[in-house]
């Protein structure tokens, strides 16, 4: 089939801007109109039919909204507004993007005037005496900046943009426009000559090399503990089924990085949850135990293998299999003797078929082995966890909203002590059931996160938990969700106080007041509740999920639990003698 051209008639850059993200199959955009970037949300207008424009209060909130819709869909998500304010308030999925490498495109201006651009005009990002410097500003959290002059290069900026984001390993790329590429029209003979978007569109690469996938299959064969880690990765490849049916046909137990919790459920036989500085001792003692380890989609950061502890993960005693997208990653923090890079869908598929060739079937004993570490560990388990005292524990309110939420519910989670709360106890019963900021980590994310989520997945109950501190942050975001009919439950884990700041150097600045965050929303137009016991909880979660309209449960907890309560043994061990 021959290569077709982008326009047959003269357009708009506006309009081809946004044909582009039509063509590309994105159906949502998020953002606030300013400055040159109003162009393209005028354009937007007409393409009401095939991509909904989500209109948010504040920049921050549609960052990581688009955030959220590139890190689950595999399509860049769209953040548009106005060049400082993308930048200056949109940093909260910008950097996400970045750390977790989820494809975004962040569409916006340099405000400039371009006859006097020397003259300091107000707000301008040309970079030029006077101003502030758009490209080199954006291009410290990106991937790529772009910038466009004409009408022509615009739309093939965006085209552009797309592949820069999706091609390897994903992130986020700005596209700076001028307001002379809003002038005049894109026409069929203008240059650069614009093809048919299709081209530029990521295509899932079977090429890997055999040899690496045969080696590795062989060394799977040898091992004895062999154990999983899965990474976000897992999520950005959507390659779920490919790791649940690896490892239940080699039976190898299944770990999580603290961001790829949620790619497996916890609730399989082979799953001890997260391991790392904040994971779980089944979960760690399995690691620290192997003698193979498939690294998944993960970089194996700092606070993963707990400031690369040479008792839970260690080079010279274990073999190291690492699946990753990016070359770079591979052996960056361990020496990895089997390196496979590639998409972790497609790998995955090929490593399990590669061990099917063998005379000898892979049989990782993970079963039996998850059993043993449950029994002698426990598993979302404990005393705790039915404790009836008031102000409730953490865990006792996670294991209400875990009996509670239906299979299907999807949990956002915020940054923070009730983030690591979460991970640890909250028990996923699902793959793609949970998701949180791990990349950057800001305060803020849960909200937002949960909108974007519920428009993905409009027909199951999707929950986004936070403190208050967090919820203070982004709790204009219920205003959209009030205006775009999006009816996501927020759970306020209400101790009045930032939890991790207080509990590492005192109550001093991190103290909040008695706030009625369930009057506050009542006053915003969702359902409200303060709740104080296990029975209120699940009763407030029952009457939101039954609910049209956006709800918030104001949840009172204690806050004698602290997070130095969930760090590994062997993270002390480390704090000790550093």
């Amino acid at each position: 089939m021959s290569v077709q051209r982008l326009f047959n008639t003269d357009v708009t850059a506006a309009h081809g801007i946004v044909k582009v993200l039509e063509d590309a199959g994105i159906d949502m955009v998020f953002g606030i109109a300013g400055g040159h970037s109003g162009h393209i949300w005028a354009a937007l207008e007409h393409f009401q039919d095939t991509i909904r424009t989500v209109l948010v209060r504040e920049e921050s909130l549609g960052s990581a909204m688009a955030e959220v819709y590139g890190r689950l869909t595999r399509k860049p998500g769209v953040l548009v507004g106005q060049g400082p304010w993308v930048l200056g308030n949109g940093l909260l999925g910008t950097i996400e993007a970045h750390l977790s490498s989820s494809p975004m495109l962040l569409l916006t201006d340099f405000s400039d005037t371009p006859a006097l651009s020397l003259h300091a005009p107000y707000q301008t990002g040309t970079g030029d005496y006077g101003g502030w410097d758009a490209r080199q500003s954006f291009g410290g959290v990106t991937k790529q900046v772009m910038e466009a002059h004409h009408p022509a290069a615009a739309v093939n900026a965006v085209q552009l943009a797309i592949k820069h984001a999706t091609a390897g390993q994903p992130g986020p790329v700005a596209v700076l426009f001028s307001i002379s590429a809003f002038t005049g029209v894109v026409t069929p003979e203008s240059k650069p000559t614009l093809y048919a978007t299709q081209s530029y569109l990521p295509v899932r690469s079977s090429a890997m090399d055999s040899g690496c996938l045969a080696q590795a299959a062989r060394a799977l064969k040898a091992s004895r503990r062999p154990v999983i880690i899965a990474g976000n990765g897992v999520r950005i490849s959507q390659a779920y089924e490919q790791l649940r049916a690896l490892a239940e046909y080699a039976n190898i137990p299944v770990v999580t990085s603290p961001s790829g919790k949620g790619v497996f459920a916890e609730t399989h036989p082979l799953a001890l949850g997260i391991y790392g500085t904040f994971g779980t001792d089944g979960a760690n003692a399995c690691v620290a135990d192997a003698d193979l380890v498939l690294v998944v989609g993960s970089k194996l950061t700092a606070s993963d293998t707990i400031n690369e502890h040479p008792d839970l993960l260690n080079g010279t005693r274990q073999t190291f299999i690492q699946i990753d997208v990016e070359s770079r990653n591979a052996s960056w923090t361990f020496p990895v003797e089997h390196v496979i890079v590639g998409d972790a869908q497609v790998a995955l598929s090929r490593l399990q078929a590669e061990i099917n060739t063998l005379s000898d079937l892979v049989d990782g004993e993970g079963a039996a082995r998850v059993k043993k570490y449950r029994t002698a560990h426990g598993h979302f388990d404990g005393p705790r966890f039915k404790d009836p005292s008031l102000p409730m524990l953490p865990e006792r309110l996670i294991a209400e909203l875990s009996r509670v939420l239906p299979d299907t519910a999807i949990v956002t989670c915020d940054a923070g002590e009730n983030r690591i709360f979460m991970m640890r106890f909250y028990q996923t019963k699902h793959a793609g059931g949970f998701l949180q900021a791990a990349g950057g980590g800001p305060m803020g994310y849960a909200i937002p996160s949960a909108l974007a989520v519920k428009l993905l997945h409009p027909d199951v109950p999707v929950v986004a938990v936070c403190g208050d501190g967090g919820f203070s942050m982004t709790m204009n975001g219920l205003m959209t969700a009030v205006e775009e009919n999006i009816p996501i439950i927020t759970v306020i884990f209400n101790n009045q106080m930032l939890g991790w700041s207080t509990h590492i150097r005192g109550p001093f600045g991190a103290q909040f007041h008695d706030f009625d965050h369930a009057a506050i929303a009542r006053a915003m137009g969702c359902n409200g509740f303060t709740v104080k016991t296990p029975q209120e909880l699940a009763e407030a979660l029952r009457e939101a999920m039954l609910s049209n309209l956006p709800s918030v449960i104001d949840a009172k907890i204690s806050g004698e639990l602290s997070y130095k309560d969930m760090m590994s043994p062997l993270s002390r061990q480390v704090s000790q003698t550093t």
